[in-house]
């Protein structure tokens, strides 16, 4: 009994990744049904035996990686020592994300607007916490900065880690991830 569920789990998982990187490539729109069904070896209406459509495909996506990412970051800021540890994680982290996922990363930038609005309320309300785990250990490690700044800091760090999309392949993976850590790490460590 529970092969058949991994089989279709690991169905879906291998048509997200597939819809991600079409959606990155070509666009939301500009990805049909077939499109995403060739790209995983079965008839597009097959999709449907997964998903309602390619709006809740999209959904899936999007509400998948803001709550691993959330997920990821409460787990890493409550088990690190010191706030120097929980930065460093969280960073490490999101850095190991942008660099290996950097199509999700174009797909959110692009197509949040194409998801449903009350998903697209969840995706956003997931960002928001992820933002407040990274406010929660900069305030620990810069009292005084009002938490707004901090906000803002952590924000254009993303716009920062975030820019892999335009910038993969210029370097080795591990020295895009080296350079990444040290620029953000830097920005954040000496917020004014």
């Amino acid at each position: 009994m529970s092969t058949p569920t991994r089989s279709r789990g690991a169905r879906r998982a291998e048509i997200l990744e597939a819809a991600a990187r079409l959606f990155a490539e070509r666009g939301f729109h500009g990805v049909s049904i077939e499109d995403l069904g060739a790209a995983v070896g079965v008839s597009g209406p097959a999709l449907y035996k997964h998903f309602s459509g390619k709006d809740a495909l999209l959904a899936e996506m999007l509400l998948d990686i803001s709550s691993r990412l959330h997920d990821a970051a409460a787990g890493l800021v409550t088990s690190a020592a010191t706030p120097q540890e929980a930065l460093s994680a969280l960073l490490r982290g999101h850095i190991a994300f942008a660099v290996r996922e950097p199509y999700l990363i174009t797909v959110h930038d692009r197509e949040l607007g194409n998801v449903p609005d009350p998903q697209r309320r969840q995706i956003r309300r997931l960002q928001r916490l992820y933002v407040e785990e990274w406010v929660t250990v900069l305030t620990e490690l810069r009292p005084g900065v009002p938490a707004a700044r901090l906000r803002a800091a952590t924000h254009a760090v993303f716009g920062l880690l975030n820019s892999t999309p335009h910038s993969a392949g210029e370097l080795p993976s591990p020295d895009a991830a080296d350079l990444l850590y040290a620029l953000s790490h830097t920005a954040l460590v000496n917020i004014p």
